[in-house]
This record gives structure tokens, C-alpha cells and sequence, in this order.
């Protein structure tokens, strides 16, 4: 979609590397992104982040949603307040999309469709990713779900 919008891309990397196994995936993530593309590595405040560095960019993928909660998992560890730190993280997301002028495309991932997780950390990583997904997609013109690399439109602006 960012490929074939022929507009400048800030392409925000949200994936920290806190082992070698995920330095190789970003690495890798690296060398696929255009070089054309600006990219914004940034693990937390992603709408002041990416307000400060769109600059003529059009185009923005965050990539993704999903790594940006664990990340907000990471910091806020033991924290009573997890789900209202992601959602401060999806607020600032939303009002960067309604003041900046560009095409916005935010990657996620379902994780509520397998089974429900054994430990009480995981399952509510999932809920709290869950309705975090819903948030941006109330505000989202599209919403399409990935399966097996075919795109099923779930909302259709």
C-alpha cells in the first residue's frame, strides 16, 4: 500500500532489539524497507515522535501496534496502570492521525483468535492489545485483516 502510494513514506519501526535473535529480524526489516523511505525507530510516544519527524512525509507506517504494547509492557512492568499507559500510547496515535496531513497505515496483530494464554500476563497482553485494535479501528476509514498474505476488507471507508 505505502509502496504504491507514490508519496514520501516515514516508516515507524517500533521493535527494540533486547536480544540477538530480534537485532536479526530488525536488521533484516532494514534491508527490505525502500531506501527512499524515511525511518523513525522509535519505541514509545509515537504521535509526538512522529509530529516532530513527519516533515514532508504522506505517508506513514507504523509498524506495528503490537510491539509498541509490549514495549509499553516492557517499561511499566508491575504497573496497576498498563492498559491506561497503552492507551495514552493509541490517543497520541489517533490525534497525530487527525492533525497531521498524510495517509496513515498501522500494522497489528489479531492475537485474540487462538487459544486463551495459560498465564494472567499474557492473557491480558492480549485483551489489553485487543481493545487497544479496536480503539484505532473505530477511528480507521479501512480496516483489513491479513490471512495467509490475502486481505479481507473488515471496514471499508
Amino acid at each position: 500500500m505505502a509502496l504504491n502510494s507514490g508519496r514520501d513514506v516515514l516508516f515507524v519501526a517500533t521493535a527494540e532489539a533486547r536480544d540477538g535473535e530480534m537485532r536479526r529480524r530488525i536488521e533484516e526489516h532494514r534491508k527490505m524497507r525502500p531506501s527512499g523511505w524515511t525511518t523513525l525507530e522509535a519505541t514509545g510516544q509515537l504521535g509526538e515522535q512522529i509530529a516532530r519527524n513527519i516533515g514532508r512525509s504522506r505517508t506513514v507506517v507504523i509498524d506495528c501496534v503490537t510491539l509498541l504494547v509490549s514495549n509499553v509492557f516492557e517499561e511499566h512492568a508491575g504497573s496497576s496502570d498498563l492498559e491506561k499507559e497503552v492507551m495514552a500510547e493509541i490517543e497520541g496515535i489517533i490525534d497525530c492521525t487527525r492533525q497531521a496531513e498524510a495517509d496513515f497505515i498501522i500494522v497489528t496483530n489479531e492475537v485474540g483468535l487462538g487459544i486463551i494464554p495459560g498465564d494472567r500476563v499474557s492473557r491480558l497482553y492480549r485483551d489489553i492489545l485487543g481493545r487497544a485494535n479496536q480503539r484505532l479501528a473505530v477511528h480507521a476509514d479501512e480496516v483489513l485483516l491479513l490471512v495467509a498474505g490475502i486481505p479481507v476488507t473488515i471496514k471499508k471507508g
